[in-house]
């Protein structure tokens, strides 16, 4: 049994690298396919899990439009489908590698199996391109892995039959719990003494549809709220998009108590996370991840396709909006009982075991297929 995975972006190597590991130890052979849209940050995930790369795309480029990723994809993939023999194609979430590997799969009748199935805010710009790609996927995956029973509702609702179906729990946590388990000391000393004098927060922010003004609110509201506390200070890894530099060198350098470094590696981010008071994102992984550490997260952004973090008391919905981040930052830091509220809540994304619940399943099911053409 051959399983090809593909991945493009940081998050994406994360949350696959789990499965690659229960499908490895389930005796499948696994073929990795990098197609490089995130570069650097895509390659500290694949070292921290120590994965197998068999193909490397390289298809990063400066200025690189969602047009260009998508074609790159799919010219490329389609190239090896057409001459290699595959029994599924595993893709994961959101992103244009994710649906321009699914095209591929479907061009070539390769069945597709799709982690991270499910989710919606049903605004097709919010986020943008996300919202749209997980929808196109969906509705040609033949494997759909829900993370929560609200995912299998929407696809449901979607007339999607159930039987393509399984709710699994998120696999971002079987990777979190993995490293946060670890013994880990921080190689650079900022890093190492971040948070003992002063509660920490971490802040990340790169969503396109936050470029602008809304990045700009954010960064006024983290600078305002370190001027009013001085037993705070804020670590900001910055993205490497242009969009998000401009915003950060207007609002926050030089800055007392305030540290900008670039993106951090999986493992030293994980364990920032675990010294961290509170967490400001616009990320979707990290509104899962957050939880299972206890730490509260505000969402910087208007709509999530992840309301169950919402629902459960362990994240709330600020927006890109200034006066609405420093009010919520500044009643966690302020009001005792409402931080533990939020910290004390039981996880709505999993316990751990997700993706040995994907290979089992995934394995089960291409044997089914594989009698039935027999």
């Amino acid at each position: 049994m051959n399983i090809w995975v593909i991945i493009g972006t940081r998050p994406e190597a994360i949350k696959m690298a789990p499965v690659i590991k229960s499908l490895q130890n389930e005796g499948v052979d696994v073929t990795v396919c990098l197609t490089g849209q995130h570069r650097e940050l895509l390659d500290q995930v694949i070292r921290a899990f120590s994965l197998p790369v068999h193909y490397d795309l390289n298809i990063m480029s400066p200025g690189q439009k969602l047009e260009d990723i998508t074609t790159r994809v799919i010219t490329n993939l389609c190239n090896f489908f057409s001459n290699e023999k595959i029994d599924a194609v595993l893709v994961h979430g959101d992103t244009t590698t994710t649906l321009a590997s699914a095209i591929s799969a479907y061009y070539y009748k390769i069945p597709i199996g799709h982690v991270e199935a499910g989710l919606r805010t049903y605004d097709k710009y919010r986020p943008f391109p996300e919202e749209i790609n997980r929808r196109l996927v969906d509705a040609i995956g033949d494997f759909l892995y829900a993370p929560t029973q609200r995912a299998k509702e929407n696809l449901l609702s979607e007339h999607i039959e159930e039987e393509k179906i399984l709710v699994t729990g998120n696999t971002g946590i079987d990777a979190l719990l993995f490293i946060a388990e670890m013994q880990y000391n921080f190689e650079e000393e900022e890093l190492e003494t971040i948070g003992k004098k002063h509660r920490l927060i971490v802040v990340t922010a790169h969503r396109r549809e936050n470029f602008g003004k809304p990045m700009d609110e954010i960064f006024m509201a983290v600078a305002e709220l370190v001027s009013r506390n001085k037993d705070i200070e804020v670590l900001i890894p910055i993205h490497p998009n242009p969009n998000v530099l401009a915003s950060a060198e207007k609002y926050l350098i030089n800055r007392e108590r305030i540290h900008l470094s670039s993106p951090l590696e999986y493992i030293p981010f994980v364990h920032i996370l675990k010294k961290s008071y509170m967490i400001l994102t616009d990320s979707g992984g990290i509104q899962e991840e957050a939880p299972s550490l206890g730490k509260p997260v505000l969402v910087l952004r208007d709509v999530t396709e992840r309301p169950e973090a919402i629902e459960a008391g362990t994240a709330i919905l600020v927006g890109p909006h200034y006066d609405r981040i420093l009010e919520t930052a500044q009643r966690l830091l302020d009001d005792s009982t409402f931080y533990k509220s939020m910290a004390n809540k039981i996880n709505p994304y999993g316990d751990g075991k997700s993706a040995p619940r994907i290979a089992k399943h995934l394995i089960e099911r291409l044997k089914v297929k594989t009698r039935s053409k027999e």
